[in-house]
């Protein structure tokens, strides 16, 4: 997967390439400190990480704090105040199974607005069942197809390459897998592709046209930390920054 040979895995991991071989086949035991080596060189996620040690007979190295934990105070903080600087726009902390664990107002204001049943769109609901289920936002997506082939590649990808997954992580997992098989082939465009593919999405006489950026904590040491995305959404056109800046100053009411 990261395109790498045997022998250049080795040379980057600092160890011979006869001791990966041996690894590979199971005529020698790695240690803790190769197992996190190879990991480390691999670029492994850190639940990965924890995965491989338990395999190779070791107790996990890295923690999974919930946020609400004490020692995780600063980064609750930190992104808190993320939220409320991005207030004129939609802003949401996310997991790996894209579960919205914070929003802002505008944030809270756009899922609400565009689902149709709106006790699917409060903190704590999955963006993958929310854009894929018709009582949810699907509906009032515009560009459906490219958005989900985006946001379900990312899931799948994720989930998919865990080797342990709960049962949550198992639900979204196939929801993700079976939205993916409905979704037809893409076809091929004369029309100049897009900078990026946003979300258009469109309620009555309501219509925004928006684009995501994702950012994550840097250098983490801990799972939760690591899974944590801030995605936020950006108006790609001046109506949709005009009807942001009304829902911001105005709570919504006048959007």
């Amino acid at each position: 997967m990261r395109g790498m040979s045997q022998l250049s895995l080795a040379l980057a991991a600092d160890v011979s390439a006869r001791h990966v071989g041996f690894l590979e086949v199971g005529r020698a035991r790695p240690s803790r400190a190769m197992v996190l080596a190879l990991a480390q060189t691999l670029e492994v996620p850190l639940r990965e990480r924890n995965q491989l040690l338990v395999a190779a007979g070791f107790a996990p190295v890295y923690k999974e704090t919930p946020l609400t934990d004490a020692s995780l105070e600063p980064v609750s903080q930190a992104l808190d105040f993320m939220l409320s600087a991005s207030e004129l726009h939609p802003c949401f902390i996310v997991n790996r199974r894209y579960d919205v664990v914070m929003a802002n107002h505008t944030g809270r204001w756009l899922l609400e607005t565009f689902a149709e049943d709106s006790t699917l769109a409060s903190v704590g609901c999955n963006m993958v069942r929310l854009l894929t289920e018709p009582r949810g936002m699907r509906p009032y997506v515009g560009n459906r197809g490219d958005l989900l082939r985006k946001v379900l590649g990312r899931v799948r990808r994720d989930l998919g390459q865990l080797h342990r997954r709960d049962e949550r992580d198992e639900t979204t997992l196939a929801l993700a897998e079976a939205a993916w098989a409905e979704l037809p082939a893409p076809t091929r465009s004369e029309v100049p592709l897009s900078p990026m593919i946003g979300l258009q999405l469109r309620r009555g006489d309501l219509s925004l046209a928006l684009f995501t950026t994702i950012a994550t904590l840097g250098t983490p040491l801990d799972v939760t930390l690591q899974e944590i995305r801030v995605e936020t959404l950006f108006p790609s056109d001046d109506a949709t920054r005009r009807v942001l800046a009304r829902v911001s100053a105005t709570g919504g009411a006048e959007a």
